[in-house]
């Protein structure tokens, strides 16, 4: 089965903020999170760099034909680094802009603009209107990260009424994990939006593979705004401090409460007709060294 991934990082070095204080790689996959030291990524990233190079090889492995290349405000504004990816796998990635309260985002050589909106200074989506406005004008899709449940999805309605030719990815599943997350999912049952679960293994991490209530929740979404607006992302890789890049996905595919059918649509189909992927790369299955 064709796979895309519709939520993954890069950086060459995190230069963010979490709560007003900075967020600094470390070593050994460490990171200086606010004041705490937090297992950022897997202990193999001994330098701070979370490469393309690596990425490519995770996906290679894993059978991953593409993937979305968001931002983070705790990880800083990363935007040469994403050029640099595209310009080196042009049919690999899609990459969004970076943006914050003091940085209008940049559109040269992006496919999308990213708006951490639970992090920014306003509660009201409507103060950025202007992102908005410029994804229109440049044809960008949007990637939006909301606050938890319904705290912003009034705002979003309104910016979605506002932007109806902008294409809109709601991160996280909706914070599927926090009360009143259906309120998110429900932003999905417009024409422009859909919904990507960048983080669904983080959310769910306490009850860890194969994450029975995380297919139970794309379940319910499904129920709620068609299983067509749905789409797989790792949030790689933040989630692979504690599972495999194949992990991210293999609890989706081993499902028996999912069809073949939505299984492909959930994995590859809607991402590749949401972000404009026509002409995937196909990997090569490479037998590992523990497989007969």
């Amino acid at each position: 089965m064709t796979l895309i991934d519709a939520h993954v990082h890069l950086w060459k070095k995190q230069n963010g903020t979490v709560g007003g204080r900075p967020v600094r790689s470390l070593t050994g996959g460490r990171s200086d999170f606010g004041g705490e030291i937090r297992q950022m990524t897997p202990p193999y990233m001994v330098d701070g760099a979370n490469t393309a190079d690596m990425l490519i090889a995770n996906m290679d492995y894993a059978g991953v034909s593409a993937a979305v290349v968001t931002q983070e405000i705790i990880d800083g504004n990363q935007n040469a680094c994403l050029r640099e990816a595209r310009a080196l796998y042009p049919d690999r990635f899609r990459i969004l802009s970076y943006v914050d309260d003091d940085t209008p985002p940049q559109t040269e050589g992006f496919d999308g603009i990213k708006l951490c909106a639970g992090r920014m200074k306003h509660t009201d989506l409507t103060k950025y209107a202007a992102v908005f406005e410029t994804a229109a004008k440049y044809g960008l899709f949007v990637g939006v990260e909301l606050s938890d449940g319904d705290a912003q999805t009034g705002s979003m309605r309104e910016i979605i009424r506002q932007f109806p030719e902008v294409k809109i990815a709601i991160g996280h599943f909706g914070m599927v994990t926090r009360p009143g997350w259906q309120e998110q999912i429900r932003l999905a049952r417009e024409k422009n939006v859909y919904i990507e679960s960048g983080g669904i293994t983080w959310l769910f991490h306490k009850e860890f593979y194969p994450y029975p209530s995380a297919i139970r929740a794309i379940r319910e979404a499904a129920e709620i705004c068609g299983m067509e607006k749905l789409m797989w992302g790792s949030d790689y890789p933040r989630t692979m401090t504690e599972i495999t890049y194949k992990m991210s996905f293999d609890f989706v595919l081993k499902t028996t409460e999912l069809t073949e059918t939505e299984k492909a649509a959930f994995l590859s189909e809607n991402a590749a007709r949401f972000f404009g992927f026509d002409k995937l790369y196909q990997c090569t299955p490479v037998k590992n060294i523990l497989e007969d």
